[in-house]
């Protein structure tokens, strides 16, 4: 399937206009568009300038092949030399048609990283526990900072409910295939007959939505102040700085009491709100967006069961894609998370190809 000739020249005509316009010392305010916008294109315009490159290689080889005046030696050159060049080709377009995909807009965004513990009582809350330690290593390690905004830690340990901050680059598109149930094989230590439990927790992963991607109307807030609970000491007893809301169109519900002041209490807590509301509308559009092309990995919904992690046996198993790693020692502590991620969004980049090519 060859490339959209048209397209490819489109985009390297934007790229020479941005670049002549940046040149021309625009306002700062276009600067900063024009500069974000310049940062997108250039990958995909060295991607389209090799493929264009090794097409116009190809076709000089082809029209050497093709003219009889042509010397046996340099025939004999070009014959063995086209595979090569022809296979460089094929696997630029790949890469080009890749850069041509439609882009995710939240891609590039942070995220609100949301861990609970479902069935299976305290070893559900550990498990919690070692898959947000999981994320936070992971996080660490591409140099996102971490901050976390709310946490319910359960009774032997790890959290019955853990809600973060994930600041980085690009956190969405590396996470936003780990939302959905997580279930976890193993044998607890306070069972001292050997036998294996199975306990769940859910993950949820929020692009962080601006004031501007969500409308949120005073009157439908219901906003109630209390006194912070757990440790503090005698402070947590005098100040209400804890903060409820509840939008009620929605019905979603935030709670927040980990600063003490109830200003940054109520900040965060809307921070968190918005960003539950930016994903219910996303999650609504790709549902009625799904039903007319393959493009999605699972379903999003948070309630399916998307992949095992089984300790006695070492493995982990992704039920979307049938991928199993007997890596879980290094899946759980984060440094092989991303081989999961890649074959994730390998996935769903063939799922759209096949798309497009269906439209096509």
């Amino acid at each position: 399937m060859s490339l959209p000739t048209q397209k490819l020249d489109a985009i390297l005509d934007r790229h020479a206009v941005i670049t002549a316009r940046l040149a021309s010392g625009p306002d700062s305010e276009t600067i900063v568009a024009l500069s974000r916008e310049l940062a997108e294109l250039d990958p995909v315009v060295a991607e389209v300038k090799a493929y264009k490159a090794a097409e116009a290689e190809l076709a000089d080889l082809d029209a050497m092949l093709a003219d009889p005046a042509m010397d046996a030696e340099m025939r004999d050159l070009a014959y063995a030399e086209r595979p090569e060049v022809e296979a460089r080709r094929e696997t630029l377009m790949q890469q080009v048609r890749l850069q041509l995909l439609p882009k995710d807009a939240a891609d590039a965004r942070s995220v609100i990283l949301e861990v609970r513990a479902g069935t299976g009582g305290d070893e559900a809350s550990l498990f919690a526990g070692d898959l947000f330690r999981m994320y936070q290593r992971y996080a660490e390690a591409r140099r996102w900072r971490v901050e976390v905004l709310s946490a319910s830690e359960g009774t032997v340990g790890g959290y019955k409910e853990i809600v973060a901050e994930l600041q980085g680059q690009g956190a969405y598109a590396r996470l936003k295939f780990e939302s959905g149930v997580h279930r976890v094989q193993r044998v607890p230590e306070t069972e001292g007959g050997g036998r294996i439990h199975t306990s769940a927790a859910t993950v949820a992963v929020l692009p962080i939505a601006e004031e501007v991607d969500v409308t949120i109307d005073d009157k439908d807030l219901v906003i109630e102040t209390m006194r912070a609970g757990g440790a503090g000491g005698q402070h947590v007893n005098k100040t209400e700085s804890a903060i409820r809301i509840t939008h009620v169109p929605t019905g979603i519900v935030v709670m927040m009491q980990e600063e003490r002041s109830q200003h940054r209490n109520r900040a965060k807590a809307m921070d968190v709100l918005r960003s539950r509301i930016f994903d219910l509308e996303r999650q609504r559009l790709d549902q009625a967006r799904a039903q007319d092309r393959r493009s999605q990995v699972g379903s999003g919904d948070r309630s399916e069961r998307i992949r095992t992690y089984n300790f006695p046996q070492g493995r982990v198993t992704d039920h979307r894609i049938n991928l199993t790693l007997y890596k879980l020692p290094q899946v759980i502590d984060g440094t092989a998370l991303d081989e999961v991620i890649d074959a994730l969004t390998t996935e769903h980049q063939a799922a759209l190809l096949a798309a497009e090519e269906e439209r096509a």
